[in-house]
């Protein structure tokens, strides 16, 4: 031991990680298939997914879609564009995935899509 090892400390995030329920845990690895077309990282890495709760063939996916320039009128065409895609793509890849109802909500609780 180093001798300030014990100051080292662990990873939030992969405390965080360990503690999940499997379930969870798969649906996030599942997520991580889905990229972000402007940035091309995938959205859990990214940040975008900030909450899953599943109920057997149910799962909701709450994340986070902040905008970045209200008064750019393209700036919010692209925005909605890119939502758009990503919200699709997490209904495909758990709907390969045997999920049979999908439910995406925003940071505030609307839900923004279902399949």
């Amino acid at each position: 031991m180093r001798l300030f090892g014990f100051l080292k400390r662990k990873d939030a995030r992969d405390v965080k990680r360990k503690e999940l329920p499997e379930d969870v845990k798969r649906v996030v690895e599942i997520l991580k298939r889905v990229r972000d077309p402007e940035t091309d990282l995938n959205i859990v890495d990214e940040g975008l997914v900030y909450g899953v709760t599943i109920e057997g063939k149910k799962a909701q996916i709450f994340l986070f879609m902040a905008r970045s320039t209200p008064e750019c009128h393209f700036c919010q065409m692209m925005a909605i564009n890119v939502q758009r895609r990503i919200l699709r793509d997490i209904i495909n890849v758990l709907k390969q995935e045997g999920f049979n109802k999908i439910e995406i909500y925003n940071e505030i609780g609307l839900l923004l899509e279902e399949g």
